[in-house]
């Protein structure tokens, strides 16, 4: 198993548990993120979760690279398995809390978005590397576009792994709601969802709902347009790999990698 959950007074615990790929998702993680957010809909034991990564290093960096994805031909088509890995995208209203410790990038950009709120601790960084690797940013630029200025996200992927966000200028922002030590952030965002699950369950989804409701039209027509970008903004597989061994990429995941190798900048 690649991913672990703990129920305790009402609070699911969800950890990734790859450190060793920096807590990449695979195909079977990214099915196993999906039937848990589901499962949670029927659980009544489950009033709020939190989501984090295992390691310290990295909260996670999208998909794993070497996961096979076949492409259907048509440039109208996308099959990526990590759409389904948030929990409004399993029709989950129950609140979810992100704990970020660590580099979260790329692809994690899907949980992170679909998270009621995100807790992060100081040593945390925020980056987008698919530009620098031939990749369209679509679908984690809409995500993030819907939780933090328009001019930070653009920044952020337009520069691929030329730049990278730090926890406190993420948390001055408005993308994280709060910051603590370094390896406290599952703690004290379990904390907040305990806070979060003493309330009535029903009024809590409905506000969920409610606050999800208020941006919805505007992602979903956006998220429409993603497989086309995709489609004809990338270049091709083996251009993309090229240009990760160019930089001499270790083994982590994401939709374009972690960049470690650069050493960019914290804002």
């Amino acid at each position: 198993m690649t991913l672990h959950t703990e129920i305790k007074d009402g609070v699911a615990l969800v950890t990734l548990d790859r450190p060793e790929r920096h807590n990449a998702v695979d195909l079977a993680t990214a099915a196993e993120l999906a039937a848990t957010w589901r499962a949670f809909r029927f659980d009544d034991a489950v009033r709020a979760a939190v989501v984090t990564g295992t390691g310290g290093r990295a909260f996670c960096t999208g998909i794993d690279r070497s996961a096979d994805v076949p492409q259907p031909s048509s440039p109208y088509s996308l099959d990526d398995p990590m759409l389904s890995i948030g929990p409004k995208a399993n029709d989950l209203w129950k609140p979810v809390i992100a704990a970020v410790d660590g580099m979260a990038c790329g692809g994690a950009f899907y949980l992170l978005g679909e998270a009621e709120f995100i807790v992060a601790s100081e040593n945390s960084t925020f980056f987008d590397p698919h530009t620098t690797y031939g990749m369209v940013s679509a679908y984690e630029s809409i995500y993030m576009a819907q939780r933090m200025p328009l001019g930070e996200i653009a920044r952020l992927s337009l520069m691929g792994t030329a730049e990278r966000l730090g926890a406190a200028r993420a948390y001055e922002i408005g993308l994280v709601s709060e910051l603590t030590a370094p390896g406290a952030a599952a703690e004290v965002a379990l904390r907040r969802a305990a806070a979060v699950a003493a309330q009535p369950s029903e009024a809590v989804q409905g506000t969920v709902r409610a606050l999800w409701a208020a941006k919805e039209a505007a992602r979903a027509q956006a998220l429409a347009h993603a497989p086309q970008l995709i489609a004809l903004g990338n270049l091709t597989p083996d251009r993309q790999a090229e240009l990760f061994a160019a930089r001499k990429q270790g083994s982590d995941g994401s939709r374009g990698g972690d960049g470690r190798d650069g050493r960019p900048p914290v804002r």
